[in-house]
């Protein structure tokens, strides 16, 4: 990058938004939409559920009928890093979140962030409540329903904190992503440019490093260190594609990838059936996909399954897990004959077909219409003050 483009770069706070394109079937494209960004998410997702449904170590996890090892070992081998699939996620947060975060105040984008997660993560907490109670109820499942307390905790997206459980298991990601999302705010409040995002991402993981010196619980929380490096990385990622690469941008992301691969032994030692070499080599590829969605000719790619793939994956995320497998349970269980597998198959898939009806009925309506409202409060006009009721006109 040349010092007048740098100049430039650095003067730009906001930047006019561009024209939608179209996709070669006609159909409109969202602006700066990179459908090879949504494939990636879609492989994440699948490598989440892979790792759910067919990769855990957990025991009898299907029956004491069914041995994961047993009845598909290569597959439950290979399943088995598909946890993977969430620093992935991670990674993909840092460049899809800095791309949003360009050419927005604060404000706007904290209200893209809440249109975008809390109507749909509010319809699957209530979903996972009601199908728990259903089936408590009927006698299908021992315990007792999820309480009022608990509920009422999960609908803010910050359960943990509050002391209550995850009604949606794989929730906790989220919070996880909340305050990643606090934190591009707060740079958000003194204007985005090319060299306050990098200096942002290089003083991040030195902190963070700091942090994990000290062995900090409140520095670790705040500044997430054992995710600040993916998130740095997604970031470097966007901004070689926003202004081209560069040796200042390749050694952030070298550097938050060594950091990375470092931390990622903590992770590593939460999943026994997974060793640290195999894990950062599966890592290292989801690095290499997005440089390619982001850099090669793949980022002019706009094929709208790749982008209606990717306006699934939310949805079919958040259910995958705690509707999804009681799903697949239940066939199991009513069909016995049927095996393993086809159950599987038709946890996922009804996982699929529910994710699509909640973007279709859920996501696509209360989406639009929480973001205007929430644009809208941002900044009312003064109330009609009503006149006295003695209140006298003099000509």
């Amino acid at each position: 990058m040349s010092d007048s483009a740098l100049r430039e770069a650095d003067r730009t706070l906001v930047r006019p938004a561009r024209a939608p394109e179209a996709h070669p079937s006609g159909a409109p494209a969202q602006a700066g939409r990179l459908a090879a960004i949504d494939a990636l998410r879609l492989l994440a997702a699948v490598a989440v559920a892979a790792y759910h449904y067919v990769g855990t170590p957990t025991p009898r996890f299907w029956g004491e009928r069914y041995d994961l090892p047993q009845a598909a070992p290569l597959l439950h081998a290979v399943s088995g890093y598909g946890w993977l699939g969430v620093e992935a996620f991670f990674l993909i947060s840092g460049f899809v979140i800095c791309m949003s975060c360009w050419g927005r105040t604060p404000a706007q984008f904290a209200v893209s962030r809440i249109a975008r997660l809390f109507p749909l993560y509010w319809a699957v907490v209530l979903l996972v409540v009601v199908m728990g109670t259903v089936t408590v109820l009927l006698g299908q499942r021992s315990g007792a329903p999820t309480d009022l307390r608990t509920t009422l905790g999960n609908l803010t997206m910050i359960p943990g904190p509050l002391g209550v459980d995850f009604t949606a298991g794989v929730a906790w990601t989220l919070w996880v992503e909340a305050r990643f999302y606090l934190l591009m705010g707060a740079l958000l409040l003194f204007g985005l440019t090319y060299r306050r995002v990098v200096a942002f991402g290089l003083l991040w993981l030195v902190l963070a490093s700091i942090g994990r010196e000290l062995h900090s619980t409140v520095l670790d929380e705040l500044l997430l260190s054992q995710y600040a490096g993916l998130f740095v990385a997604g970031i470097a990622c966007y901004l070689m594609h926003r202004f081209g690469p560069n040796l200042l941008l390749w050694l952030l992301t070298g550097f938050a990838w060594c950091y990375t691969l470092t931390v990622l032994d903590d992770r590593v030692a939460s999943h026994p059936t997974s060793n640290w070499g195999a894990s950062a080599a599966v890592l290292t590829g989801f690095l290499v996909l997005l440089a390619l969605a982001s850099l090669s000719r793949l980022r002019h790619l706009r094929w709208r399954n790749f982008v209606y793939a990717g306006a699934l994956t939310y949805p079919f995320y958040l259910v995958h897990q705690s509707i999804g497998i009681p799903v697949a349970r239940g066939v199991l269980k009513a069909a016995p004959a049927l095996g393993l597998l086809p159950s599987v198959a038709a946890g996922l898939l009804f996982s699929l077909l529910l994710a699509a009806v909640l973007n279709s009925q859920v996501d696509r309506r209360l989406g639009p219409l929480l973001r205007r409202r929430l644009t809208a409060a941002l900044d009312p006009g003064p109330r009609p003050m009503p006149l006295p009721s003695d209140h006298r006109v003099v000509g």
